[in-house]
C-alpha cells in the first residue's frame, strides 16, 4: 500500500498489522510528520518483541487501521516522552536522530523497560482533538448559514475534550473570510487554495457535546494524556492545545460523558428555538463507533430532518476521511431543502490545508 500498489483496495480494511503499521507511517510522511513517521515505522520493530505490548499487536484483532492502532503506540511512545518516564526518547523527538535503526533499538529498548506503562494506551483509540479542525466546521457553518440563517445551535459528538465544542470562542481566518472575536488566544488560519467561503453572519448560540470518554482539560494528568496524541512535529498545534487548556480553565465546554447515539437523540428531542439552526458535527470519529451507532444517528437525523421546518432547521455537518482513499472531506447536509450531502472541501486531518470546492 505504500508503494503505490492495490490502489483500489479500501486501506481501512486492512488486518495485517505490518501492512497497516507501513502505511500509517507513509500516511505521517506525506502529512508533514517525519518524526511520527519514524516513531511508527518503529513499532515494525515492537512486534517482534516479547514484550507485552508487542504480542498484543501483533495479535491484534481487528482491522489496525480502522481501529487506529499504530496511532494508539504512537501516542502512549509520545506519553513516555513528554512525562519523561523515558528521557532517552528525547533525541528523537528532537529530530537528533533520523537513522531508522537507531530509533527502533531505541524505541524496542523503551518499550522492554516501559511495557506496564504502554500496554494499557492500546485499549483506547486515540483523542486527537485538534482546534484546527473547527476550521472546516466555521466554513461549513457559513455556507449553511446562506439558505437557513445566522444562528446555531451546535452539538458534537466524539467531542473529547471539546476543543472544538469552544470554537465560538476561537478568531478565523479562512482564505480571508474572517470569524470570531480578534482578541481570541487561539487564532486559525490555515493555508487556504481555492475561493475562500461565504462571507456570511454565524452567531454560534449554543454548543455541547458527548464522548465516551470525556477528557477535562482542567486535570493535569488527562490534559497530559491528550497532549500526547499531538504529533510531536506540529509545533503549532500544541500551542493551540495549550491555549485551549486555558480557555478550559476559564470556562469549561459543556460536555455530557455518554454514548452519540443517545447523546444525538437527546439533543434532537430537547425544545429549538425559532429562527435557530440545530446542527450536528463531528471531526474524524465516525469510524471509531459501531455499525449500529452510525445507522441510530442516520436515521434519527433523517426523521428529525423530515419534521424541520423553515423556522426550525437542521443541519449536519461532518469532516471525517473517506473509506478506500482516506482523504479527508469536509461535507453538509441540511432540511428542509438539500437531503444530500454537498461535499464542500478536501483538507489535512489536522486542518493545516484546505482545499475549497464549496
Amino acid at each position: 500500500m505504500g508503494d503505490g500498489t492495490n490502489k483500489n483496495r479500501d486501506v481501512m480494511d486492512t488486518a495485517d498489522v505490518a501492512e497497516a503499521i507501513a502505511w500509517q507511517a507513509q500516511h505521517c510522511e506525506t502529512s508533514g510528520a517525519p518524526i511520527t513517521a519514524r516513531m511508527v515505522r518503529a513499532q515494525l520493530a515492537l512486534i517482534k518483541t516479547g514484550t507485552a505490548t508487542g504480542r498484543r499487536m501483533a495479535n491484534w484483532q481487528g482491522l489496525s487501521l480502522q481501529d487506529a492502532m499504530p496511532l494508539r503506540v504512537a501516542g502512549a511512545l509520545h506519553y513516555l516522552h513528554i512525562s519523561g518516564a523515558e528521557e532517552r526518547l528525547a533525541p528523537i523527538y528532537g529530530g537528533l536522530v533520523s537513522d531508522q535503526d537507531a530509533i527502533d533499538g531505541l524505541v524496542v529498548e523503551a518499550a522492554q523497560r516501559s511495557d506496564h506503562i504502554l500496554l494499557p494506551w492500546l485499549d483506547r483509540p486515540p483523542q486527537t482533538n485538534e482546534a484546527g479542525r473547527s476550521a472546516l466546521i466555521m466554513a461549513g457553518l457559513a455556507v449553511l448559514a446562506e439558505p437557513l440563517g445566522p444562528r446555531f445551535d451546535l452539538f458534537e459528538i466524539g467531542a473529547s475534550a471539546g476543543i472544538n465544542t469552544m470554537m465560538g470562542r476561537y478568531h478565523f481566518d479562512l482564505g480571508g473570510t474572517v470569524f470570531g472575536p480578534p482578541t481570541s488566544p487561539i487564532h486559525i488560519a490555515p493555508e487556504w487554495r481555492g475561493d475562500a467561503p461565504p462571507a456570511a453572519l454565524v452567531e454560534i448560540t449554543g454548543a455541547k457535546g458527548c464522548d465516551v470518554a470525556p477528557v477535562d482539560l482542567t486535570d493535569a494528568d488527562a490534559a497530559q494524556r491528550l497532549k500526547s496524541y499531538v504529533w510531536p512535529d506540529a509545533v503549532a498545534r500544541m500551542a493551540r492545545v495549550e491555549a485551549a487548556i486555558a480557555l478550559a480553565k476559564a470556562q469549561k465546554p459543556d460536555l455530557a460523558h455518554m454514548d452519540a447515539g443517545a447523546f444525538v437523540a437527546q439533543c434532537l428531542a430537547q425544545p429549538q428555538a425559532e429562527g435557530t439552526t440545530r446542527a450536528l458535527f463531528h471531526t474524524i470519529m465516525w469510524q471509531y463507533m459501531p455499525q449500529e451507532t452510525q445507522t441510530a444517528i442516520t436515521a434519527a437525523m433523517e426523521q428529525a430532518g423530515a419534521r424541520a421546518t423553515l423556522q426550525k432547521p437542521l443541519a449536519w455537518i461532518k469532516f471525517e476521511p473517506q473509506r478506500g482513499t482516506f482523504d479527508c472531506e469536509l461535507s453538509v447536509r441540511y432540511w428542509p431543502g438539500a437531503h444530500d450531502w454537498r461535499k464542500l472541501a478536501t483538507a489535512h486531518p489536522h486542518g493545516a490545508w484546505v482545499d475549497w470546492g464549496g
